[in-house]
């Protein structure tokens, strides 16, 4: 074979090994490049018809029929792990973004990083790549309803904290009765109907894998339609992508480090740390939107900082979920 012949074979193999991450960036760059629009209205409608929620209801469910009672208990008892994930969601973030805050930025930038930061952590994206990764899926379920219930205490508190030095007084109300809803519907009954039907079915460990590569073509989608509804920002602030990029790479890389060293010092191993390192360093973005839209419509940048946080920390910990599942389990469940 010609050495052309084996750079073209390495490439292949790394689009096989890493296609999650080539997909992510595929639904992502498609949308944006797109000139005629057609994508993002496609993403748009699917949006406005419930996409979205269709969408992490199946994943919960998928979720569900992949775990077993043995993983749901030792989720459950994993008390230090917890608290490492807890304390990376609500200390280590909002220290971050002050952080990188001292390097002068653009006021909707700031407030975007600052909303990014005390936001809880993903409902649906995390969780599918602790499994990835070879952890304990049922824990990372258990930290998503915990931060999510306890953001409704934390938000209004930690971002007026985050706000006060730029001068800029509000009153953040979030609809408890809405966000426990969701909890409930979205995540909790799939998540216990996915259980009764994965317990009388039987999954076998091949079935599993199956289950685990639809949920995340199933991310793939989230994605597409998360970049078709920000894509006119995108474009009105192309500028602004230069500098929010770098950012939002460093904030979440601060996270990842953050989650490695609270796992590391608080003795927490392969097969817990995962739920750790990706429930603790990603950050839910619908609510952080709501808020961008309610509270500071006129920043359309801040708007970009949370969709684009949430673009990068979907391909950087693609990438990193895919490692460290190779290095926990010789089956590949990320192959064709």
């Amino acid at each position: 074979m010609n050495k052309l012949g084996k750079r073209i074979q390495t490439v292949v193999k790394i689009i096989r090994k890493q296609w999650f991450i080539f997909a992510i960036i595929a639904a992502f760059a498609s949308v944006i490049i797109d000139d005629s629009g057609t994508l993002s209205q496609l993403g748009i409608f699917i949006k406005e018809h419930h996409g979205p929620r269709i969408i992490m209801w199946i994943i919960f469910f998928i979720s569900g029929m992949m775990l077993d009672m043995e993983q749901v208990e030792k989720g459950m008892k994993d008390i230090k792990a917890t608290l490492a994930a807890l304390v990376v969601i609500f200390v280590f973030a909002p220290l971050g973004a002050l952080l990188i805050s001292l390097v002068p930025m653009e006021t909707g930038i700031l407030i975007g990083l600052f909303l990014t930061a005390v936001m809880p952590t993903t409902l649906s994206s995390g969780i599918v790549m602790t499994g990835t990764a070879g952890g304990n899926m049922a824990h990372a379920l258990f930290i998503t309803v915990l931060a999510n219930f306890l953001c409704i205490v934390t938000i209004p508190v930690t971002l007026s904290v985050l706000l006060a030095p730029m001068g800029t007084a509000v009153s953040i109300t979030l609809d408890r009765q809405a966000i426990m809803t969701t909890l409930i519907v979205l995540v909790l009954l799939p998540l216990i109907l996915g259980m009764v039907v994965g317990r009388r079915a039987e999954i076998s460990t091949e079935r599993n894998a199956s289950l685990q590569l639809i949920n995340q073509w199933l991310i793939v989608g989230v994605v597409f339609i998360a970049a078709s509804g920000a894509r006119m920002v995108f474009v009105k602030n192309s500028g602004a992508v230069v500098a929010i990029i770098p950012m939002v790479m460093g904030f979440h890389a601060l996270l990842l480090t953050a989650s490695f060293l609270t796992s590391r010092l608080f003795s927490i191993g392969r097969g817990r740390r995962e739920s750790v390192i990706f429930m603790g360093s990603q950050k839910t973005l619908a609510l952080s939107v709501i808020l961008q839209v309610s509270l500071f419509p006129q920043y359309g940048t801040a708007l970009l900082v949370c969709v684009l946080h949430h673009i990068f920390h979907l391909i950087m910990d693609g990438y990193l979920s895919t490692r460290l599942g190779d290095q926990s389990c010789p089956v590949k469940v990320l192959s064709f």
